[in-house]
């Protein structure tokens, strides 16, 4: 089985979870524009509105919105970046950008830090939409292409 071949047991979420991994954000010049479009259809097939805006030319950042129950609440933001920090392939076992499993175990940049929380947040309301549950407040999600790029006040 290729590397890239999904295995007929695994399930969905990990297998997003594994494409996500394999788009190239290393940092000094991720593929901004491969996460974006990745995030963008998971917003689709979730139904969530979402929007793309970019404060800075070419760094996007995605924004979505799961409208809770009872919008007058005050909304809850969780917070991802889409980069990652650069790789020293000499020092991996597996392609870095290969989203590899091995024994159970998912090698790839990202896995632990930061795309793991991203797509988290994703499956969970992939969920939630799938079991017809809304929660109370509003949650707005968002992919900022790195925290590198952002300044203090």
């Amino acid at each position: 089985m290729s590397p890239h071949a999904q295995d007929t047991n695994e399930h969905p979420a990990v297998t997003r979870f594994r494409e996500y991994l394999r788009i190239d954000t290393r940092q000094p010049t991720p593929d901004y524009a491969g996460s974006t479009a990745f995030l963008i259809r998971q917003a689709q097939e979730i139904d969530m509105p979402y929007r793309v805006v970019e404060c800075v030319k070419g760094k996007p950042t995605v924004i979505m919105t799961f409208e809770g129950q009872d919008p007058s609440l005050p909304s809850l933001l969780l917070n991802s970046h889409t980069d990652v920090v650069p790789v020293f392939p000499e020092m991996w076992t597996q392609d870095p950008m290969g989203a590899n499993k091995v024994d159970g175990f998912i090698y790839a940049r990202g896995s632990q830090d930061m795309k793991c929380v991203g797509i988290s947040y994703l499956e969970v309301l992939r969920r939630y939409r799938k079991e017809g549950k809304k929660p109370l407040r509003t949650i707005h999600l968002t992919w900022v292409p790195g925290k590198s790029h952002f300044r203090p006040f």
